[in-house]
């Protein structure tokens, strides 16, 4: 489908949240534009601002500072020309298929004598004639999506928009809904003009898109490239410059492994940025370490999502660990273990424990937490101690998972102890410069 006028232009936005030294931005100087005919795409790893920024589109959240035009206006609050499709179904569940639909057409107001003939219309539009009395309790996952798409198409948007529509569904009614929506939209049945999702899954987006654009992370959501996707209709894998094109978006987002201070970060309260530590576990970092051990070397990142059978945004976080710990290095898309890496791979189950106390320790956030626990008479501090010192670094929710994450790696490293019914911290007895019955 060829693009047309400009319909959607996104000018410098930027989300915030908190203020002064509490600031953070989610999503910071983003500027894109979406045209009357496109399918685009929104790629980047966990917390780059995807969602955020469909939400600023959509008029569901205002940007702090930026302007979002839609056919050169600016849009003040609700955008009337677009809507959503969520990842949860978000279906009533005690009205019927039929009922769903149509209350989305009752909700434009006016003359609502038509509206049941038209939802089942909708109904029909996306496969799902015969279950219009159907309660969502007795559909499938994707039978739901189906009727929160055929919702959404009520309003009859100019713009579609998708946040990651497909990531509750198993990988098979997935698949049948991606090849669904793509003979809707390629068809020309969908009365939509252009559509904009967001997705965790390059292989999705490449077989769907006409233009995928690539966000980033560090240290706020921002736009690093985008690519423009020529392949024919219908799209497979096994086509000429598929697999290439997904190689050079896993490039992207994944980057390359920088120097060791800029990989550990800085400590809260110091000169430079906090580290936002990736969600992952050693045992998610000891699989991949382990895999990535036996040739070839290198490896193709964008290959490891399916032979490993995790989705694209665990991958990167578990990249991102093997990074900041020095046991893997990433750049152009592959990634190689280093000697470090392969010595923790090879290792015992203690010998790993201690190669990994080691390299934990040289975290800057480590050192801060071990410092802060060092200077109390017992070693121990409440954990709201340390989430209120992170919460001028990153929102409430983000500061929560710093410390899920650092408590977790901390306990395997036999660094730090976590009682959860006290919700204390205190050095782990092994580290500890108190008498053993002190710290028991």
């Amino acid at each position: 489908m060829a693009a047309g006028e400009v319909l959607l232009n996104v000018d410098n936005v930027t989300r915030a949240y908190g203020q002064g030294a509490a600031r953070f931005d989610a999503v910071k100087d983003v500027s894109l534009e979406i045209r009357d005919g496109e399918f685009v795409a929104l790629l980047g790893p966990s917390g780059c601002g995807k969602s955020t920024l469909l939400r600023m589109i959509t008029g569901l959240i205002q940007p702090t500072s930026g302007t979002v035009y839609y056919r050169g206006k600016p849009v003040d609050g609700v955008n009337p020309y677009s809507t959503m499709v969520f990842q949860s179904f978000a279906l009533f569940p005690w009205l019927t298929v039929l009922d769903n639909v149509a209350l989305a057409l009752d909700a434009r107001g006016g003359d609502t004598s038509g509206n049941r003939e038209r939802a089942e219309k909708l109904i029909d539009i996306v496969g799902m004639d015969g279950f219009e009395g159907a309660y969502p309790r007795e559909l499938s996952g994707g039978m739901r999506q189906k009727v929160g798409f055929a919702r959404a198409l009520a309003v009859e948007p100019e713009l579609l928009c998708l946040d990651e529509p497909f990531s509750a569904l198993d990988v098979l009614s997935a698949e049948s809904l991606r090849g669904e929506l793509m003979e809707l939209w390629t068809g020309g049945t969908l009365p939509t003009k252009a559509i904009l999702m967001v997705s965790h899954n390059i292989e999705e987006a490449v077989s769907m898109a006409d233009r995928i654009i690539v966000m980033g992370k560090n240290p706020a959501g921002h736009i690093v490239t985008e690519f423009k996707v020529e392949l024919p209709h219908p799209r497979t894998r096994k086509e000429a410059g598929f697999e290439t094109l997904m190689d050079r978006i896993y490039a992207a987002i994944a980057g390359r492994t920088e120097i060791e201070a800029e990989e550990v970060g800085s400590a809260p309260g110091s000169p430079g940025e906090t580290r936002l530590l990736p969600p992952s576990s050693v045992g998610e970092m000891a699989g991949l370490l382990e895999y990535i051990n036996e040739p070839p070397h290198p490896h193709d990142i964008y290959k490891l999502e399916g032979e490993l059978g995790v989705t694209m945004a665990d991958l990167l976080e578990t990249i991102q660990m093997a990074e900041m710990f020095g046991y893997a290095s990433v750049n152009a898309g592959d990634i190689v273990i280093t000697p470090l890496g392969r010595a923790f791979a090879e290792a015992s189950i203690q010998t790993r424990k201690e190669l990994f106390k080691q390299r934990a320790r040289r975290l800057p956030i480590m050192v801060w937490m071990m410092d802060m626990l060092k200077a109390t008479p017992e070693e121990t501090l409440p954990w709201k101690v340390f989430f209120t010192a992170l919460r001028p670094e990153f929102p409430d929710e983000l500061a929560e998972r710093q410390l899920d994450v650092i408590i977790d790696w901390g306990r395997y490293a036999e660094l730090i102890d976590y009682d959860d019914r006290t919700e204390t911290l205190r050095l782990d007895p092994s580290v500890s410069r108190l008498p053993a019955a002190a710290t028991a």
